[in-house]
């Protein structure tokens, strides 16, 4: 499949077909990696884990808890 290179401000752009971007779950403003490796340009779709997003979390982020009463029927917590 091919694209073109366009000017996209002080930078240049290309489009993602539809069939990628449904087959790799791209959406408007999803983040890429774009990388070089032997003298291709590769853009890779970021796959955040588990692992990354707790690193994300610090003592200002966290929020208390909420509690919303007592059961009323039988639930389990």
């Amino acid at each position: 499949m091919q694209t073109v290179v366009q000017k996209w401000g002080n930078s240049l752009g290309i489009r993602i077909p539809s069939a990628y971007a449904k087959e790799f779950e791209l959406k408007n403003g999803s983040s890429v990696d774009i990388y070089e490796e032997n003298g291709k340009i590769v853009i890779s779709p970021q796959k955040i884990n588990l692992d990354d997003l707790l690193a994300l979390v610090r003592s200002e982020n966290m929020h208390d808890a909420i509690e919303t009463g007592s059961s009323i029927g039988k639930e389990e917590w």
